[in-house]
């Protein structure tokens, strides 16, 4: 009976995605959940003993994750509810047609009653927080769009004590704040909400009031929702409300086939390491630990070794009338990511949009650093390449004479006090920072393509005199490939 329900919820799916213009998904920031992807949330709700279940569904869609969850009652898997009760929003009149005829169904055939509101479910929940919680279980594929912080929504949420910048992280603490002690949460939602400083409100939110039970990751960006083309990458994270936080269940699966799954358990400390302030999320992919855990040389803050990173000063369309595309006589070098490939700088560089050179005045000093050594790391990296973070050494003798470089928005600095770097830390730095354990590291807490100062600066680095003697065995090679870097990082930081 539910299997043929959750298949013809998926059929209806596949028809209606392709049909659904761009700007309708951007404007709504949904995207249907695959049948696939719902049996698998479905399944990982702990057995249970309740006799009432009451299911949220907050974006339902057409109903594929209550279709799901209701199956596995149906068979009665784990589940032994006397009867059950959803609550499903869904605010596209279109989808909510479908969404209400297939859960009419299940109701014909197990003892489930249901409501469909057409609400904007952060208006109603965010009234109903104020009341008794009652749902004893949330599944959830929340809308992924921005909050303005100006908007409706953020006044809201503010007011219900919850402060977050998206759709996704407001639906989850939302749906979290609604659930029944030791009430159950299952949700697929983007990985961004796992590090940077503005999902750390939602981070604090969600650890203070629940226990992080499961954590699985798609290591494939298109596959999971890849009718939709969407490239973000997803995790699916089950949450128990008032829980006491123990070991955490991390699995992964290339795609939604779940062919190559694997799962493994976790302490917590190394999910969220107890001295982050930030309360970063990780989610290790393997039993083992880290290159980068398992090193004694790799213990040391930027503030221990005397070093700073910073993003790039210059806001080029801040100070468009002081920038132009050749370098003249009172002008002095502006750096952009496209100016570095590897260790390698190519400046002036015709091809660069904005411009290889900025006025030196007083009104553009203050944004320039002096001509020196400098390592950079680009803020942004395609969706398509291997690594996260990619570091080159900015040269001086590259720009003879000048006395002052512009370092651009898009590109992170490491500077000592907003000046150079000796030669060998430069060199040192950016061999460390192109080592894959350090990429690998790095991609256990940041699940998008931006690497933000605030990132690179709650990192830990090998101290001065290995990354000096790092540096100086690179300068000494010519050119570099991964399997010296990492070789070499072995051996200096052991």
């Amino acid at each position: 009976m539910g299997i043929e329900l959750l298949n013809h919820a998926d059929a209806v799916r596949q028809r209606l995605a392709p049909k659904i213009a761009p700007k309708r998904k951007s404007e709504l920031g949904q995207f249907m959940t695959p049948a696939p992807v719902a049996r698998f949330m479905a399944s990982l709700f702990p057995a249970s003993t309740l006799r009432d279940c009451r299911l949220l569904d907050a974006g339902a869609g057409v109903g594929a994750l209550s279709c799901a969850f209701l199956d596995r009652w149906a068979a009665t898997d784990g589940f032994v509810f006397e009867k059950a009760e959803v609550e499903a929003f869904e605010i596209d009149p279109t989808l909510r047609s479908y969404l209400e005829s297939v859960l009419s169904s299940y109701a014909e055939r197990v003892p489930v009653s249901y409501q469909v509101f057409s609400d904007d479910f952060i208006h109603a929940a965010a009234l109903q927080t104020l009341g008794a919680r009652r749902f004893t279980h949330a599944i959830l594929n929340p809308p992924y769009k921005k909050i303005n912080s100006a908007s409706d929504h953020r006044l809201i949420l503010r007011q219900a004590g919850i402060e977050t910048v998206n759709l996704y992280s407001a639906f989850v603490a939302l749906a979290l704040a609604l659930l029944k002690p030791n009430g159950q949460l299952v949700a697929i939602i983007p990985r961004s909400f796992c590090n940077g400083p503005y999902y750390r409100p939602f981070r604090e939110f969600i650890l203070h009031h629940a226990a992080l039970r499961h954590m699985h990751l798609f290591v494939s960006r298109t596959e999971a929702f890849r009718d939709d083309d969407v490239l973000q990458e997803n995790v699916i994270i089950r949450l128990e409300r008032s829980g006491i936080q123990g070991n955490v269940t991390v699995s992964n699966s290339t795609d939604d086939s779940f062919a190559d799954f694997a799962k493994h358990e976790q302490p917590f400390d190394r999910i969220v390491f107890p001295s982050d302030a930030e309360r970063f999320i990780h989610v290790p992919t393997s039993l083992g630990q880290n290159a980068l855990e398992l090193s004694e040389g790799v213990r040391f803050s930027l503030p221990d070794i005397q070093i700073g990173v910073s993003t790039g000063p210059v806001v080029d369309f801040r100070l468009l009338e002081y920038i132009q595309q050749h370098p003249t006589k009172g002008t002095v070098p502006l750096l952009y990511p496209g100016h570095f490939s590897g260790q390698t700088t190519q400046w002036p560089k015709d091809d660069i949009k904005r411009g290889n050179a900025i006025k030196l005045n007083g009104e553009t000093k203050k944004w320039l650093y002096p001509n020196g050594f400098y390592t950079v790391v680009r803020r942004f990296s395609s969706k398509e390449e291997a690594r996260r973070i990619v570091a080159s050494v900015v040269r001086p003798d590259t720009f003879l004479g000048a006395t002052m470089l512009g370092f651009e928005n898009h590109l992170n600095v490491f500077h000592e006090d907003k000046h150079g770097l000796p030669e060998s830390i430069a060199y040192g730095l950016a061999s460390f920072l192109n080592t894959t354990a350090v990429d690998d590291n790095f991609r256990r807490f940041n699940g998008h393509t931006q690497v933000n100062a605030t990132d690179l600066r709650l990192m830990k680095y090998p101290d001065r005199k290995t990354l000096s003697a790092l540096g100086a065995w690179a300068q000494s090679q010519g050119a570099l490939t991964q399997s010296m870097m990492d070789d070499q990082l072995q051996k200096l930081a052991g």
